[in-house]
């Protein structure tokens, strides 16, 4: 069994001064969106082995945000094919993962992350606000199996339902 974690970056900064795009950082809602995320995946004890992220500066900061908040220990790749990237290009990095991680988490962008989890659980509309992370697990040996409707969306969940789940109680529930 492998699990794919689907991470959008958290809220980006569109009154940043900025060069391109690709350079736009994040708003102090996403840096906290983005720790949330972390937390969650340390209290689910679903810690990726590795993470390939979007080379923009929101979707890296997001990443290594989570990675502190989380205390992960794994390996993190920039990749600039994730940026602005069809779902192909991201599934063709996805199937060139090494057969030792058996938890990977990608983080990048919309509108491709909504598309590639319907194509990958076989269909479907998938909303993905901004921070969201979807879990889809595949009964695979290997990334190089994965394709499309092979996955199952085992949960997704965004940072207002994360917010929710922790108010009042200062610790996040069982999800799985």
């Amino acid at each position: 069994m492998l699990t794919l974690l689907v991470l959008r970056h958290g809220k980006s900064n569109w009154g940043a001064s900025c060069e391109s795009d690709h350079e736009r950082s994040l708003t102090t809602r996403g840096r906290r969106d983005a720790a949330l995320v972390g937390e969650f995946l340390k209290a689910m004890e679903l810690t990726p082995d590795s993470v390939i992220t979007s080379s923009a500066v929101r979707a890296r900061t997001s990443v290594e945000i989570a990675v502190e908040a989380g205390s992960w220990d794994c390996a993190i790749r920039a990749s600039n094919r994730l940026y602005q990237a069809t779902p192909g290009q991201v599934l063709e990095e996805v199937q060139a993962e090494t057969a030792s991680t058996k938890a990977l988490l990608i983080a990048g962008h919309e509108p491709t992350w909504s598309s590639l989890v319907g194509i990958l659980i076989g269909g479907g509309a998938v909303s993905f606000p901004t921070a969201a992370l979807a879990c889809i697990e595949f009964a695979v040996q290997n990334w190089c199996e994965v394709e499309p409707s092979r996955g199952l969306l085992a949960w997704l969940v965004t940072p207002k339902q994360l917010r929710s789940w922790l108010g009042g109680r200062g610790k996040l529930p069982p999800v799985r």
